[in-house]
Order: C-alpha cells, then sequence, then structure tokens
C-alpha cells in the first residue's frame, strides 16, 4: 500500500460547503478530491438522511462530473465499485463512532484509518479487477478477500 498524507478539513463549514457544492453542481472541479470525495460522503449520510445513496449517489456524482466538463465513460469519471466500496467504508467506520462528534473530527478520523486510505479498496481487489470497465459500469465483487 502507498503512503500519503490526506488533506484535513477545518472547520466544519468546510465540509458543509463541499457537501452542499457537489449537491449543487457548483464545487470547483480541483476540489473534487479523494479527501473531498470521502467528507462528502460522510456529510451525506449524517445530514442528508433523506438521500438514498445507493439509488442517488450515482446519479448525483455523475451530474457533478458532467457539470464541470468531465466525462463518464470506460475510462474516466464515475467509477461504481469504488464508489460503493467507499460508501459501505464509511457506513461501517461510522457505525463505530459516537456521532455526537464533530463532522471535522469524524472525517478527520476516517481520512487517517486504514478506511480512508486512496488504495483501501486495493485490499480486497487486484489492480485488474478494480479497475476494468466491468467494475466502473456497475459493482463487482472482490476478488482478493471480501469485504468486511
Amino acid at each position: 500500500m502507498t503512503d500519503y498524507t490526506p488533506r484535513l478539513f477545518t472547520p466544519d463549514a468546510e465540509i458543509d460547503r463541499i457537501g452542499k457544492g457537489l449537491l449543487a453542481r457548483t464545487l470547483p472541479r480541483a476540489e473534487w478530491t479523494h479527501e473531498a470525495h470521502l467528507a462528502v460522503t460522510v456529510w451525506l449520510v449524517l445530514e442528508r438522511p433523506a438521500i438514498d445513496l445507493d439509488a442517488d449517489l450515482p446519479g448525483i456524482i455523475r451530474g457533478y462530473n458532467e457539470s464541470v466538463g468531465g466525462v463518464n465513460d470506460d475510462t474516466q469519471g464515475y467509477h461504481d465499485t469504488i464508489t460503493r466500496v467507499f460508501l459501505h467504508g464509511v457506513r461501517r467506520f461510522l457505525a463505530t463512532r459516537d456521532s455526537r462528534q464533530s463532522l471535522q473530527l469524524l472525517v478527520h478520523a476516517l481520512l487517517l484509518s486504514p478506511t480512508g486510505r486512496r488504495d483501501w479498496p486495493l485490499r480486497f481487489y487486484s489492480p485488474e479487477r478494480l479497475f476494468s470497465v466491468e467494475a466502473r459500469r456497475s459493482f463487482v465483487t472482490p476478488d482478493l478477500a471480501p469485504l468486511p
């Protein structure tokens, strides 16, 4: 697994701004980083429970990508398996935490945990399977180990 230092967010309002920017499709493209993906996922789970993330998150991300000039095709843009694996990981992570903590503390703890690492899905998937066109288009099951 590769080493990296995640970008952390301060204060909660920054996470709120990024989440609202994603939904409104006004978030600058340069701010749509790995860390922002995870921060927004935490924000959506905790702050927008009316959104059915299993059904709606793919469309939210695809629509945002297109709004900033991105393309969702077989090689770029929305990736269904990675999105669903991290959504599973975020939900699992939050189930172990005190939801009364600040959004910032929860996001920081996630980003600094194994689940928050960019390469976390590679604990369960070979690169060939995870980065396949099939995995980008729809969820594929892991080939190295089951998801926790």
